[in-house]
């Protein structure tokens, strides 16, 4: 399987837990569909303490995974929105 385009798209969302509205990543999202996975080496600033877990509420949002060999958060739905 193919791995992520190496040159990351230009444009970034700010990506908020569902529950606290806590910021949780900047992230450089490309295309125009839902996010359903976070490439680590995408995320620009991340402003959680542990992993996969909202700094405020602790709540989980998402898996620690590889996927296409690349590793990866796989996000938990309805657990982020981002803007």
């Amino acid at each position: 399987m193919a791995k992520p385009n190496k040159k990351a798209p230009s444009s970034s969302v700010d990506i908020y837990c569902s529950q606290c509205k806590t910021q949780l990543f900047k992230y450089r999202k490309g295309g125009k569909g839902a996010l359903a996975k976070c490439f680590k080496e995408r995320i620009t600033k991340d402003f959680t303490s542990t992993p996969c877990t909202c700094p405020n509420c602790h709540a989980t949002f998402a898996r620690d995974t590889l996927i296409r060999g690349t590793p990866a958060f796989k996000i938990i739905g309805g657990k982020i929105f981002s803007k």
